[in-house]
């Protein structure tokens, strides 16, 4: 009885490994709008050198190059600095965005509305304190 377990359990070993079974990622509902983003994202950024990115993975560590290839199932990296490249499948990348793309809108309407404060507590801070040029302190 024991021999022939041990039979059936090698033959079962046997003919999965000649059969070649590989764990197959498998994704959820839930990822398939962030993988379909993130592939939207890579085909308009394009192929090529001028196509600088940074490939932040869902192990939160960051790739930095330019995209070398892009298939249906994953794209490639290339670092800028010492060519080596690495095949990211989309499921595996949380978020592509083009490299150096300075502040963002959300940025620049922070940095205008702290100016305009600046401005505007300006043109009226400076009348309430200088009297119309009767004090000799301060901002005047």
């Amino acid at each position: 009885m024991l021999k022939r377990m041990l039979a059936i359990m090698l033959t079962g070993m046997l003919l999965t490994m000649a059969v070649d079974f590989r764990p197959v990622n498998a994704q959820s509902r839930q990822d398939e709008p962030r993988v379909a983003k993130v592939r939207g994202d890579v085909l308009k950024l394009g192929v090529g050198e001028k196509a600088q990115v940074e490939v932040k993975l869902r192990d939160n560590s960051k790739l930095k190059g330019y995209i070398g290839e892009a298939r249906e199932d994953s794209f490639t990296v290339i670092d800028s600095k010492n060519g080596s490249n690495q095949r990211v499948a989309y499921g595996d990348a949380q978020k592509v965005k083009k490299a150096g793309s300075g502040f963002s809108p959300r940025s620049w309407i922070i940095l205008g509305a702290a100016v305009a404060g600046a401005v505007a507590t300006w043109i009226i801070v400076k009348p309430a304190l200088c009297d119309g040029g009767a004090q000799d302190r301060g901002p005047c």
